[in-house]
């Protein structure tokens, strides 16, 4: 056979595999870097957490606690949530059977889908939405539903929501602070959520993982603190936003134990547990409890910082009550997703396009539409360069 013949594989993919592609994260990212812009597109702060957290973290490592922890994580970390939950929303959970330490928020996302969604199901979220919550569904063989946000303030319109309910909905997915849009649930809403399920099996899996960065003197409601959703909710919250430290991906789930045994079922073969001595360092971190309740106001003062750099600029600051991004909308004849490009190769700074958080029909919608989305948890040096270049663009 000669050297170079070509040898078809045998393996094939999975049909549902195919339609997933590579994140519209990493591509703008690995753009952002080949280009030397300024990368304002991944959400990941550009700073260092506070020398403490890592002094924690050396200790655990030098006290032996190297290990594997308990699968459900270290005790000392699950009391600690516990006790901020208790404090925060008024709420008193079992750290033993209600409380599960995982390796960030998306694997826990993926967990909590693929431990009660199953082939047929169907799982409602909201366009537009994060987009790991629809590979998810699918892999499973769920199917995607999709309620769209309404603008310009991007709400739920919750009679919408009623319509889309089939005997076959297994699950509702919820966020807020919303990425990519910002824009905040209120008791209001997670009233009418619980209203329509009312008397039905649906669960909620509310992402709740910028829930301390709440701005204007709004207050994150939280579905731990709604008794009827709790009931039937897994809510989901990550250390590596709240702390500056994305990339220890360390997260945690709240769900009533029913639900929490469940989850662990899988949880336990999808990645057992979570590194110790960084569980460790969260839990001895956290314990000031000003290091969370800190962060609205120091990140309203970055996007106050960033919306007044683009103040004169070509670019229209939509609403931001939440999380650490800004919508904007441009005046330019390209689709969002060229305008990003553009923007990254031409410009020096990366953006998300919005488009990426639809799919199907809604797509080229949100193309026309011309947003995209900056994340401003950067320096103000960082924010500031982006902004002149962004001023004059």
């Amino acid at each position: 056979m000669p050297e170079n013949t070509f040898i078809p594989s045998p393996i094939r993919s999975r049909p549902h595999l195919d339609r997933i592609g590579t994140t519209i994260f990493t591509v703008m990212s690995k753009l952002a870097a080949e280009c030397g812009a300024i990368n304002l597109s991944q959400g990941f702060p550009d700073f260092q957490a506070e020398p403490a957290l890592f002094d924690a973290a050396h200790r655990a490592m030098l006290a032996g606690r190297n290990q594997y922890p308990p699968m459900s994580g270290t005790p000392e970390l699950r009391r600690g949530i516990a006790d901020k939950v208790a404090a925060l929303y008024g709420v008193s959970l079992d750290a033993d059977e209600e409380i599960t330490v995982t390796a960030g928020a998306t694997q826990a996302i993926f967990t909590a889908i693929a431990a009660f969604v199953g082939p047929g199901d169907e799982v409602i979220v909201f366009a537009p939405v994060y987009d790991s919550y629809a590979p998810a569904i699918e892999t499973v063989g769920g199917k995607v539903v999709y309620a769209q946000l309404k603008q310009p303030d991007f709400r739920p319109d919750w009679d919408a929501v009623r319509s889309l309910i089939t005997p076959r909905t297994r699950m509702i997915i919820i966020n807020s602070p919303h990425n990519p849009t910002g824009a905040l649930l209120g008791t209001e809403d997670l009233d009418a959520l619980a209203g329509l399920l009312r008397g039905s099996g649906i669960l909620v899996l509310a992402d709740e993982v910028y829930e301390h960065m709440v701005y204007d003197g709004a207050r994150h409601a939280s579905v731990v603190a709604h008794p009827e959703l709790a009931a039937r909710a897994l809510v989901v919250s990550s250390f590596g936003k709240t702390y500056h430290i994305t990339g220890w991906k360390i997260g945690y789930v709240l769900a009533p134990p029913a639900l929490t045994r469940d989850f662990r079922k899988l949880h336990q073969f999808n990645v057992f547990t979570v590194n110790t001595p960084c569980q460790l360092a969260i839990a001895d971190y956290m314990a000031d409890p000003s290091r969370h309740l800190g962060l609205a106001a120091f990140y309203q003062a970055k996007r106050d910082f960033f919306r007044a750099q683009l103040v004169g600029s070509r670019f229209e600051l939509l609403p931001c009550r939440g999380s650490y991004f800004q919508l904007v909308r441009y005046e330019a004849d390209l689709p969002d997703d060229e305008f990003a490009c553009w923007l990254t190769r031409e410009v020096g700074v990366a953006a998300i396009p919005l488009s990426a958080f639809h799919a199907g029909e809604q797509v080229e919608a949100a193309r026309a539409q011309r947003i995209v989305r900056f994340c401003f948890a950067k320096q103000e040096a960082t924010l500031a360069a982006a902004g002149e270049r962004l001023r004059h663009c």
